[in-house]
């Protein structure tokens, strides 16, 4: 019963009253981009760099890792492959001045630590966790483009909460007025399932059945802005949206295409209530974990970025940003405090908070018989059998979860190390 959505919208008194509306929604935004260091508004990003802030940047991301990392065929990485990578970083090639320009993401992209497609792992047994995956980027994602690696390959950019490496093949640049105001179109579309796809076009196959992602906002196109038929197809019984290609001389353009109707869609963003935030979540229930968006999926902070995206509200990439950012509103467990002090803490939680342990984030749901219950993507998990023995297992996907039962080590589990609950009103 856990399992089902159904049964915590049950559970879940005021399901629809809005916890906040669209002018607080913007002033959520206005004040993470103002005082979050990791929040980057690219419509204020500035049009030249200094080549040695940008170096810094790069360097920052792309440093050897500080533990032995290992190749699939258990293979070590070595300093000659550290020393490799650090030559594609092209960085003697950084000019005084750097002229930036902004891109658009054509379709799933990784964002890489170094600019190599290299799959490194912590231990020769397990080969989950790629170490050198940093985030994921989305079809109609604009990014700042920094840098060219010296393979003339990969990118470096800035996306609105994350720098690092990607194909230069998923992206395409161009006029920077153009491209915001593809970004900040009034009339959109918002992603709302988990994936849902483009319909098939014969003549365009850079946007046929194209993957997209929960919270990917798309220009929607009014029926004054379209033909009746978009390659063949008619519109009738489909949304008509605006997607990025790539020209035939390299440049950025703009293709009308379909998702149909019976897709996991919304017009404009979704109203921002519990049902909304237990409904999205769940959409991902049993998706396999993704480290950094790996396997065409999503980590613990990925989850929680994706589900809030789907409301407007955008979030800091990693678990630890998001903790420490200004966004709604902290309370912070203190090292001392006892289990009492804690649950008295979760009987003032909400549908949807935020409960973060170290390097960890998870969606909170409510309590059944006093046991409180969360929803998160999580790799490893311990538990204890009948006779308090600690068995070590791994979940490895989107799961429902007790918090006081499931263990990070054999002596403590994600309840004892919650270090803090966050509410965005």
């Amino acid at each position: 019963m856990h399992l089902s959505v159904d049964f915590w919208i049950d559970r879940t008194g005021q399901v629809d009253e809005p916890l906040a509306d669209a002018a607080d929604i913007a002033r959520i935004l206005a004040d993470a981009f103002e005082r979050d260091p990791n929040m980057v508004d690219l419509a204020d990003y500035p049009e030249s760099l200094p080549g040695a802030d940008v170096a810094n940047l790069i360097q920052s991301i792309s440093k050897p890792y500080p533990e032995a990392l290992y190749f699939r065929d258990g293979g070590t990485v070595s300093e000659a492959d550290y020393a490799k990578y650090t030559r594609n970083l092209n960085l003697d090639a950084l000019p005084d001045s750097i002229a930036v320009k902004l891109g658009v993401i054509l379709r799933r992209a990784d964002m890489r630590t170094w600019p190599a497609q290299d799959v490194v792992f912590k231990t020769r047994e397990t080969f989950d966790l790629d170490r050198f995956q940093e985030n994921g980027l989305f079809p109609a994602d604009v990014v700042a483009i920094l840098h060219e690696s010296t393979d003339g390959q990969w990118c470096f950019v800035q996306s609105y909460n994350y720098a690092a490496w990607v194909l230069k093949e998923k992206i395409v640049a161009g006029d920077r007025e153009k491209i915001l105001e593809y970004r900040d179109a009034e009339n959109f579309l918002i992603v709302a399932g988990g994936k849902v796809t483009t319909n098939f076009n014969p003549k365009i196959a850079a946007i046929s059945e194209l993957h997209l992602d929960m919270g990917v906002r798309l220009p929607l196109l009014g029926a004054d802005e379209i033909e009746h038929h978009v390659d063949g197809q008619n519109t009738h019984s489909s949304h008509a949206v605006l997607l990025p290609v790539r020209g035939d001389r390299g440049e950025l353009q703009f293709r009308s295409a379909l998702i149909a109707r019976n897709q996991d869609v919304h017009v404009g963003y979704m109203p921002y209530t519990r049902r909304n935030i237990l409904h999205q979540s769940f959409k991902f229930l049993g998706e396999r974990y993704g480290w950094g968006h790996s396997y065409n999926a999503r980590d613990c902070s990925g989850l929680v970025m994706e589900v809030y995206k789907t409301f407007g509200i955008l979030l800091p990439r990693n678990s630890l940003q998001q903790r420490n950012s200004p966004i709604g509103r902290n309370l912070n467990f203190s090292a001392g405090d006892s289990d009492t002090a804690k649950l008295e803490l979760l009987d003032r939680c909400d549908v949807g908070d935020l409960l973060y342990s170290p390097g960890h984030v998870m969606l909170y749901l409510g309590k059944v018989d006093d046991e409180p219950y969360v929803i998160h993507s999580l790799f490893g998990a311990g538990w204890t059998d009948d006779d308090g023995n600690f068995q070590e297992g791994v979940l490895n996907g989107v799961s429902v979860t007790p918090l006081r039962k499931i263990y990070v080590s054999p002596d403590a589990t994600y309840f004892d190390q919650l270090t803090s609950v966050k509410q965005i009103r």
